[in-house]
């Protein structure tokens, strides 16, 4: 059964990750996006500290500390990388770039580094949900094509990517709820000189405060732990195709909660996001399924 639910873990995930955008506008307007994703990564990873310790499940002796901090620097090099490809090349370019290459990198990284080939199923669902998160957002930003602002982003599509891939080593090797908290500890501590550069003393505000408390402790550390929880039992490649789902729920919560307008292309692209989505978690399903009716009948 936890097989089976594995692939709606991930994808619930990504939806609390699309919520972010919409959580970013309570905050002061003058914060660099930098500094919410720093806080958002200490707050994050204090919390799950906190939990592991309240319920006694860290044993530091298990730790793999090689591929935790692997995994903690790709998160930590994740949030300059996105942020500041955002700011040179537009929003739309921007996340196009680095969640549209993540998929496509993690099935890369796979093949050529792990000798895993990738099924078919999930070429066609990548392809679908790639090009469908690229008319999702044909119509909003400036088209700005910074040659320097694509690298970055690129840059946050393979750090996405590879934490994923390497992460996937961490929870195979320690429960989830301390490889997600060890992890984001580790890379809210590498990040934690920005907050110094780029003042946080808008967190002690009321708006601030209901702000990092929701990026943190929701968006990251409760979304993190379950995408390592669904993916203990899932593909890499697969769950970076599934965490597309984020810019989905981001341009679903613009268009109803915050009155944006959306094109027909971009509708479309909608729809081939949510059937490449689809197509995978059926895949997965099925053969989760299969898997457990072969495993009791041995």
């Amino acid at each position: 059964m936890i097989k089976i639910l594995s692939p709606l873990l991930i994808l619930f995930a990504a939806i609390l990750w699309g919520t972010a955008g919409t959580a970013q506008a309570l905050a002061p307007s003058e914060v660099h996006p930098i500094s919410i994703g720093a806080v958002r990564l200490f707050i994050g990873g204090g919390f799950l500290l906190m939990l592991v310790l309240a319920t006694r499940r860290l044993r530091l002796n298990e730790i793999p500390y090689k591929i935790v901090i692997g995994a903690a620097l790709c998160m930590a090099l994740f949030q300059p990388f996105f942020f500041s490809a955002v700011s040179l090349t537009g929003v739309a370019i921007g996340t196009v770039v680095a969640i549209g290459s993540s998929p496509v990198l993690a099935g890369l990284i796979e093949m050529i580094i792990l000798r895993k080939k990738p099924s078919k199923t999930w070429w066609i669902s990548t392809l679908l949900s790639v090009v469908g998160v690229i008319l999702l957002f044909s119509n909003q930003g400036t088209t700005q094509v910074n040659p320097r602002g694509i690298l970055l982003a690129l840059g946050a599509g393979l750090s996405f990517a590879s934490y994923t891939i390497i992460n996937k080593k961490v929870v195979s090797s320690i429960p989830a709820l301390p490889a997600v908290a060890v992890v984001f500890t580790i890379s809210g501590l590498m990040l934690s000189p920005f907050l110094f550069i780029f003042h946080a003393t808008w967190v002690f505000t009321s708006d601030g405060l209901i702000t990092g408390l929701y990026l943190g402790v929701i968006v990251t550390g409760i979304a993190y732990f379950m995408f390592a929880r669904g993916l203990a039992n899932v593909d890499s490649s697969t769950a970076v195709t599934l965490s597309l789902a984020e810019p989905l729920t981001a341009t679903m919560l613009g268009v109803f909660m915050l009155g944006e307008a959306m094109s027909p292309l971009s509708w479309f692209g909608l729809i081939l996001v949510l059937l490449g989505i689809g197509v995978l978690i059926l895949s997965t399903v099925k053969k989760s399924k299969r898997f457990e009716a072969e495993y009791s009948n041995v």
